[in-house]
């Protein structure tokens, strides 16, 4: 029978390894979706969970990061390995995907350390250690408070202003698309036209008549 610390280790040993095999991926499009970035990374390995981080310091639910799951540890730097190695373009966006190891403090969900012993206890006020609960409160509220004037004043002077700047930047993001589509389909055609004429044998004539050798090895 197991006790409830031993349950509780285990619980975190399983986090631990859900967070080795967790991607953590910044710069993403507004447009970018679930089935988007299963789609795009599908080709590093199975991708198991997509957790779409939001962005507090604007009062507006555009996600541009997320926790992407994939089924083992190795997968994971795979694709780190690529996206840090080569640029990788997502849904059209101009700015390449940056990607980088999950780290345990960007889980909501996290589980706490098995071995962490909370303790509560009253302080006096002569005490030194009273003085510094007493500057951290402080500081909590001040950064609460400039929080809110930030999101406020974004909120009002900035509203028209930052959906301007998105639309401008979806709409280039669209047009990105679609011209990668284009020369996708371009290339697809010659690629096409070349293997046509391989396999109807006029490169082979070709070659024949100019004396070139042919080596498709």
């Amino acid at each position: 029978m197991t006790t409830s610390s031993e349950e509780a280790r285990k619980t975190y040993a399983e986090f631990e390894e859900k967070v080795s095999r967790t991607v953590f991926l910044d710069n993403l499009s507004a447009q970018v979706t679930t089935a988007v970035i299963k789609q795009a990374l599908g080709q590093f390995g199975n991708v198991m969970n997509v957790e779409f981080i939001p962005n507090y310091t604007i009062p507006y639910p555009i996600p541009q990061s997320a926790l992407v799951e994939m089924e083992n540890e190795k997968q994971a730097k795979a694709l780190i390995s690529e996206m840090t190695n080569y640029p990788f373009m997502m849904s059209g966006m101009p700015r390449p995907v940056r990607a980088k190891p999950a780290k345990i403090e960007m889980f909501a969900d996290r589980p706490p350390p098995p071995d962490r012993k909370i303790q509560v206890r009253w302080v006096d006020p002569s005490d030194p250690d009273f003085v510094v609960a007493k500057k951290l409160k402080q500081l909590c509220k001040k950064h609460n408070a400039e929080q809110l004037a930030l999101i406020k004043v974004m909120s009002k002077s900035r509203h028209t202003s930052f959906l301007a700047r998105l639309q401008h930047q979806l709409e280039e993001e669209e047009k990105l698309a679609k011209h990668q589509e284009e020369t996708l389909k371009t290339n697809y055609k010659k690629y096409e036209m070349i293997e046509s004429i391989v396999q109807d044998g006029t490169t082979s004539r070709l070659a024949r008549h100019y004396g070139v050798r042919l080596d498709y090895d």
